[in-house]
């Protein structure tokens, strides 16, 4: 067997809920309909005070691997953790959690650092592992909890971010559901959204001053800074391109998926690229309303809803689309197994 496949997806929310009731109570001159119109989001997870990344990314592999036979739990052999909020510079999360879920000493394990394409450029390693013959069943995990790189009064960023984690069990397979990917990056854009201080070129400056940014929202040096005009301009430049790259690599063409999942960013920016691109809204998927967006995990929280309301069933095929950090960018298509 030298395919891969998606075998499972499971995922964690914190129980901690912030709705934009709430939100509007801090914001004057935002109101609560106003933040779901613009950015499709009414409510979203937060990570309590004492939880962290890891934490969610185990609660999504445990109930993962509890759903499992004992011969398949035992066969997982390699374990891929993404996360840009990581419990520790070092040691990596993957190998906590390789003790926490009581997986075995001859078990690989990974941390990569990367955002919102994290999932795309995972199943890229996962389907790699499994075709060299390095791994047989890779458990890919995407954890963020970005809320904590953000500054309480950042009006903007604070309405769009979640938290959340999303297991996927990525297996060996006769014939190969997880297809040809296209994958790009360009570091010229870096600075348009990042946290600048806090790491060892620039260390946490606990008496850093605040700025304020459009509109009228605060941060410091240490908190989560994006320029939204920006990086929009590069998903709306990055995305139609990547796909033709995909479609290509694949012999396909887009009218020939059954289903699009984008990363979800924001209803604006979803709405304007599934205009650019001309895809049916009945194929197209786009529901962020009570998770907002969850970085890394949106694309494989997103799949498994898709799965569990019937809008993908076995034998379709289903275009994966991740944008965002660094700038990094990537697409694939995966079959759903009967």
């Amino acid at each position: 067997m030298n395919g891969a496949c998606i075998r499972k997806i499971e995922v964690c929310l914190p129980r901690k809920v912030l709705d934009n009731v709430e939100l509007e109570s801090i914001y004057e001159g935002w109101s609560a309909e106003k933040i779901e119109k613009k950015t499709g989001i009414r409510s979203r997870h937060v990570a309590g005070a004492h939880e962290t990344a890891v934490d969610l990314a185990y609660g999504a592999a445990k109930r993962l691997l509890d759903s499992l036979e004992s011969r398949e739990r035992n066969s997982v052999d390699f374990l891929l953790l993404c996360t840009q909020s990581p419990d520790y510079y070092l040691p990596p999360g993957s190998c906590m959690l390789q003790d926490r879920l009581g997986l075995p000493h001859s078990t690989g394990a990974l941390d990569y650092n990367l955002g919102c394409s994290g999932f795309i450029y995972g199943l890229a390693m996962a389907r790699g592992l499994i075709r060299s013959g390095t791994a047989s069943s890779v458990l890919l995990i995407t954890s963020e909890t970005y809320t904590r790189h953000i500054h309480a009064m950042d009006r903007s960023n604070r309405t769009i971010f979640g938290d959340a984690a999303a297991a996927t069990l990525v297996c060996a397979s006769e014939s190969d559901c997880i297809l040809e990917f296209a994958l790009g990056t360009d570091g010229s854009g870096y600075q348009n959204l990042i946290v600048p201080a806090g790491g060892l070129r620039k260390r946490y400056n606990p008496m850093a001053g605040t700025a304020e940014d459009p509109p009228g929202s605060l941060r410091t040096e240490n908190d989560l800074y994006m320029n939204g005009p920006e990086v929009f301009n590069f998903t709306i430049e990055a995305v139609p391109e990547v796909i033709r790259q995909c479609m290509e690599k694949n012999r396909s063409a887009l009218d020939q998926m059954d289903y699009v999942i984008f990363h979800q960013a924001n209803k604006y920016m979803l709405n304007h690229l599934r205009k650019k691109m001309d895809i049916p809204e009945e194929k197209y998927y786009m529901h962020m309303l009570d998770v907002g967006n969850t970085v890394s995990a949106t694309i494989p929280i997103a799949l498994k809803d898709s799965l569990e309301r019937g809008l993908v069933r076995p034998g379709n095929q289903v275009l994966l689309v991740g944008f965002g950090v660094g700038y990094s960018w990537g697409a694939t298509v995966v079959k759903i197994k009967d």
